[in-house]
Formats: structure tokens, C-alpha cells, sequence
């Protein structure tokens, strides 16, 4: 005869064995999406990331937007793509910089602080254009091509967010290359845990990418890269 203790072990064991076959496919179906989506990035930005050298000239850099400082002052992880899109300014091989971040709060500005940092090092303040509603890869890649009339670019991010940059702008239709930064990596927390992060971010690419849904905000067209550029 069981005791009352046996018999709750005996409907514990039941409802964990219940349990155990759906966690285990809800474990499997992540897995499979996470492959498939990290497969998707990288066969849409094969051939197409280049270092800065060796990358073929566009009209625009898209630099994205990463953490600022209280103060207004880029994070190294923002500086480093922010020296990168200078460097390519003054090589010949873009002619404008599109600077696409966060500024959905008035006392938090991620393109602000980008143009500031840019002309402050020497750029010309009428070759930096202002994206202020780049919320994430997606929306600055769609906002790129549907309200700045951005056909062809070179991305500017870190190395572990290359491709999925290069693959979000390509299938906005987009002809986009992209030049990743590593030099950041000694800061080995925040790296590691962006390159955590980026498994996540990969499969909500690969979703707003099939959904083909609207950024946040899409507005009419302005003027600033065709300015930008016929200045330049």
C-alpha cells in the first residue's frame, strides 16, 4: 500500500514526464530556428564584408547606432564605428555618412552625439546626415532606403554584427557591403555579452526580415544624403 508520500512522487514523476516531451521540442524548434537564421545572415553577407581597405567605394556609410554616455559621449564600442566611417570619408571611398540611432527620448541622443563626435575630429558638418529613428538594424536599414533613398552603402558595425547589418540592408534592397570593428574587443564583458546577445537578435532579423514589416516610424523622404552628397 502506498503512503501519501508515495503517491505524490508517483504524480510528480507522471506530470515531469507530461513535461519533458514538449521542453524538449520547444528546445529543439529554438535550436533549428537559430541555426536556420544564423545560415540565412551569413549567406546573405558572404562576399560582401570587407575590411577597410579593401572595400569598394559607395556614396554612403550607414554608421549604427550603439550606447552614449550621459554628457553625450559615444561609447568606445560607438567611437570605433564612428572612426571607422571617417577614416572611409577621408580614403574617397564614401561621400557621406548617415548616422542612424536611438533618439526616442529627449535626453537620450545616440545621432546627436554621432555628428558631434564626427565633426568635432574634422568632418564636414553637411556631409553627416541624422537617422533619429534607427531603433534597431532593421528600422535603420528600411528607414535608409525608403526615406534617405540610400542604393548602395557601406555598413559600419562590430564584427560580430557584421553580417546581419550587411544581410537586413541587402534585403531592403539596399546594395550593401560592410566594414566590421574588432578593435573594441579588449573590453571582453560587453563584447561577450553582444556576442551573447546577437544569437537573439539574429532570429528577430530573420523575422522582421520575412515579415517585411514597416519601421517604427517611416515618414516622407528627406532630402539630407542627396544634399549630403551633391555637396560633397
Amino acid at each position: 500500500m502506498l503512503t501519501r508520500p508515495g503517491i505524490v512522487s508517483r504524480v510528480l514523476i507522471r506530470l515531469l514526464r507530461r513535461l519533458l516531451f514538449p521542453a524538449a521540442l520547444l528546445t529543439a524548434l529554438a535550436v533549428v530556428a537559430m541555426a536556420s537564421c544564423s545560415l540565412w545572415v551569413r549567406i546573405e553577407a558572404a562576399g560582401h564584408v570587407y575590411d577597410e581597405q579593401t572595400v569598394p567605394a559607395a556614396p554612403v556609410a550607414i554608421v549604427l547606432g550603439a550606447e552614449v554616455y550621459p554628457g553625450g559621449t559615444p561609447s568606445p564600442f560607438l567611437a570605433a564605428r564612428l572612426n571607422i566611417a571617417q577614416r572611409l570619408l577621408e580614403a574617397g571611398k564614401v561621400r557621406a555618412i548617415l548616422v542612424s540611432g536611438d533618439h526616442s527620448r529627449w535626453d537620450y541622443d545616440e545621432p546627436g552625439a554621432m555628428q558631434v563626435y564626427l565633426v568635432a575630429r574634422g568632418v564636414p558638418a553637411q556631409q553627416v546626415v541624422l537617422d533619429y529613428a534607427g531603433f534597431d538594424t532593421y528600422d535603420s536599414c528600411a528607414r535608409a532606403k525608403r526615406v534617405f533613398g540610400v542604393t548602395k552603402a557601406i555598413v559600419v558595425t562590430q564584427t560580430y554584427h557584421i553580417d546581419r547589418a550587411v544581410a537586413l540592408c541587402r534585403d531592403q534592397g539596399i546594395e550593401a557591403t560592410g566594414v566590421g570593428d574588432d578593435s573594441v574587443r579588449i573590453y571582453r564583458d560587453p563584447w561577450a555579452h553582444s556576442m551573447f546577445r546577437e544569437r537573439g537578435a539574429i532570429v528577430k532579423a530573420a523575422a522582421d526580415a520575412l515579415s517585411h514589416r514597416d519601421p517604427v516610424y517611416l515618414g516622407r523622404h528627406e532630402p539630407g544624403i542627396d544634399e549630403a552628397l551633391r555637396l560633397s
